[in-house]
């Protein structure tokens, strides 16, 4: 595979690999799988592409997106099981080759340079692709938290009870309760949401948990962009959702209940309880998702 020109070796020591499809994309490139592609330069397919992380023969760091889903797809299925997959795409299904990783790659090249920013790039170019810094929260960070929170969900669920997190529909009580728990680690959860919810008397505003429900619902009306509603396995015949929108990010369980983080709550996850309501949108939503092939 070609790097780049000025490379002295032009080939790429393949490290690792990522799809980039409407089910299945770096959630830290976008809402949905057109942003994903648009922070790449690239222009959607329905089949969407591969992303193949490594390091040319100076050590520099590439992002190559690939048109070849399937090659990608069965190197990530066979370094799942453990097996050893040589993953050498064509030159002719080359889509783009992009300075930089968008991701963290905890690997390196043996008998070549530590992973570094290409250099000589041109001026006018573009710049190389980073990881979200670690330090700050904004829309990758939060987006990367409920990844981790779908990756976790028997941890984060463990820490809530029913009973003693969410307040009835019916009581004349809000729902709220307490402060949410910081995003990062499994802990105990409170300011949890009933979904169905009204606002306290007196709200000029309706809580961010409840706006979220309204986003929601009104994805029902006008489905987003395809892959902002993704579906997932989950154990015992459910799903699990991801879900994002303006400044929010939702992961559910078809089955159970629903975790939200917020870009104006920095760190901050706010369950939201089953209750009556929630059941049903979450079943709607599911009919409106992409699920990986």
């Amino acid at each position: 595979m070609t790097g780049t020109d000025d490379a002295g070796d032009d080939s790429l020591y393949v490290l690792t690999a990522v799809l980039l499809t409407p089910a299945q994309f770096p959630s830290v490139l976008g809402d949905d799988f057109p942003s994903a592609c648009h922070s790449l330069g690239i222009t959607p397919r329905p089949d969407g592409y591969g992303m193949v992380l490594g390091q040319d023969g100076a050590g520099a760091r590439w992002t190559v997106v690939i048109d070849d889903v399937s090659l990608v797809a069965v190197a990530i299925a066979s370094w799942d099981c453990g097996m050893e997959y040589d993953l050498s795409p064509d030159d002719r299904s080359i889509v783009a080759s992009l300075p930089g990783w968008p991701l963290d790659v905890a690997v390196a090249a043996p008998g070549i340079p530590a992973p570094h920013d290409p250099e000589g790039l041109p001026d006018g170019g573009p710049v190389p692709l980073a990881p979200p810094p670690a330090d700050i929260w904004g829309p990758a960070q939060r987006r990367l938290g409920a990844d981790e929170i779908a990756l976790q969900w028997a941890q984060w669920r463990e820490q809530i009870g029913d009973d003693e997190a969410f307040v009835p529909v019916d009581s004349g009580e809000s729902g709220e309760s307490g402060e949410p728990r910081e995003a990062g680690a499994p802990g105990e959860a409170t300011g949890a949401t009933e979904a169905g919810t009204s606002p306290e008397p007196g709200e000029k505003q309706p809580s961010p948990a409840r706006r979220v429900i309204d986003e929601l619902h009104a994805y029902l009306d006008t489905p987003p962009p395809l892959g902002r509603i993704r579906s997932a396995f989950a154990p015992e015949g459910a799903r699990t959702l991801r879900a994002d929108g303006p400044g929010w990010s939702l992961v559910a369980r078809t089955d159970d209940m629903a975790f939200v983080l917020l870009d104006d709550q920095p760190g901050d996850v706010v369950p939201i309880g089953r209750g009556p309501a929630l059941p049903e949108l979450l079943k709607s939503l599911e009919k409106l998702a992409v699920r990986p092939a």
